[in-house]
């Protein structure tokens, strides 16, 4: 069925991407908005506007009712979640659905299985694909547990199932802590997310972030769009994102990417995702899936050449995929700087007005931002005003377009991380590809000493 109106129920970057996308295909698009965002750069550009609330988030981009509302009052025949907000919210999904709308993203049952991490792990186990070696569900007698944590072998990490962002997460390095941090995990679980469920795994020591993107047509067709490394993360936090990876050869990438693509076939999963896995010593150790696009998905778009949100939409319209596994070619190598708000030593938040704004261009610079010169940077949501992604035929070469497209990048107004990135393009470890998921704390620690 094509969508001829489609409602964007995010902000930000995501909404002008995906409004981008839509009016490229023809399709008219409706802008909802927080009275915060009337300014934004998405809600100037779209076919409609309509407010949907007050600054808060749960009063304006979380408010089911208000969007379902706006989606009636436009006209709007779709409904694309962007990520973040309630891209992940299997109720949402369902609701919108069952207002006769389309819902441009994953079936409702795929979104609650996947967004249960307990029950995320033993589907992901179902399908064949690699797991960290750790307990089959929830844990929740502590004698029970310890005993398998010996079986393990120490340290092991105790996650919260309904969790995210390192919270309600704990590193066990042995027995005689093992109850203390049980019940810390717990409690931070249960104020966090209003769920104390947790489950136990191997604690790998040195791993990289390795995830691969995937797309299916919700009816057993599904391929693999390659890997990304996400492995510079600050606190759980992606910074900097590549692919390909450093460390990933072409036949584990077939190898793994094949593994990925048959499960979601198997799986009847609909439109993207993301499977992320942990990788250590040519070991790959499922830890999620991801129901939606993702923040780095424009990376995988430069090796691939396919448009993943163009694709989004084609599947929601129940169109087969736009590309088999055998006609994708992965060429050259993509980096992409998330570029935040914030102080780019301390990473306080730093909201204001934009009173100068240049972005970098030339061959293979791509800048995702709702930015403009006068644009006042609420203070209410997530710090992230951008991503600058450059393309190379090389690694080397795609270091060397980044340096320079950062030294053209002009934000005033509010301090920024541009320097951030200026300095890690900089570091020996970082062009060698030798990074882990805990290098780049180390390495900020090591510039606050200097």
């Amino acid at each position: 069925m094509p969508i001829e109106k489609l409602l964007i129920a995010n902000r930000g970057e995501i909404a002008l991407r995906i409004l981008r996308a839509c009016h490229e295909m023809g399709i008219k698009t409706v802008a909802v908005h927080s009275t915060a965002d009337a300014d934004a750069m998405h809600v100037r550009l779209a076919n409609e506007a309509v407010c949907i609330g007050p600054p808060a988030a749960r009063d304006s981009y979380l408010n089911i009712a208000n969007i379902i509302s706006a989606a009636e009052i436009s006209g709007a025949d779709a409904i694309h979640p962007g990520y973040g907000f309630l891209s992940e919210n299997a109720q949402f999904a369902e609701i919108v659905e069952a207002h006769g709308l389309i819902f441009v993203g994953p079936k409702p049952e795929h979104i609650r299985t996947m967004g249960d991490k307990v029950e995320a792990k033993r589907t992901a186990g179902a399908l064949g694909l690699p797991l960290v070696p750790g307990s089959a569900g929830a844990i929740t007698d502590v004698d029970e547990a310890k005993k398998l944590a010996a079986e393990i072998g120490y340290p092991v990490l105790i996650k919260a199932a309904s969790g995210g962002g390192g919270r309600g997460m704990k590193v066990v390095p042995d027995e005689e802590s093992f109850e203390s941090l049980m019940s810390q995990a717990k409690s931070e679980a249960k104020a966090a997310f209003g769920d104390d469920t947790v489950y136990m795994e191997k604690y790998l020591g040195n791993p990289r972030h390795i995830e691969f993107q995937v797309f299916g047509d919700g009816n057993g067709q599904a391929i693999h769009l390659g890997e990304r490394d996400c492995s510079l993360q600050r606190r759980h936090q992606k910074v900097l994102e590549e692919a390909p990876s450093p460390v990933i050869s072409a036949d584990e990438r077939a190898r793994m990417g094949g593994v990925v693509a048959k499960a979601m076939a198997d799986m009847g999963y609909r439109g993207a995702g993301t499977i992320e896995f942990l990788w250590e010593n040519g070991e790959f150790y499922f830890i999620e899936m991801n129901t939606r696009l993702q923040v780095e998905h424009p990376v995988t778009e430069m090796i691939t050449g396919v448009d993943l949100v163009r694709e989004q939409i084609r599947i929601a319209e129940g169109k087969p995929l736009s590309v088999t596994q055998d006609e994708l070619r992965f060429t050259g190598h993509a980096i992409e700087c998330r570029i935040n708000a914030e102080d780019p030593v301390t990473f306080a938040p730093s909201p204001g007005t934009v009173t100068s704004y240049h972005v970098p261009g030339g061959m293979h610079v791509r800048v995702d931002s709702g930015l403009y010169q006068g644009y006042k940077v609420p203070p209410y949501y997530d710090s992230m005003i951008g991503k600058l992604i450059v393309y190379g035929r090389t690694r080397e070469g795609a270091i060397m377009r980044l340096k320079r497209a950062l030294d053209e990048y002009v934000i005033e107004g509010m301090k920024t991380t541009i320097p951030l990135h200026q300095k890690l393009l900089e570091d020996a470890d970082f062009q060698n590809g030798d990074y882990t998921i805990k290098w780049l704390e180390k390495w900020l620690e090591k510039q606050q000493e200097k």
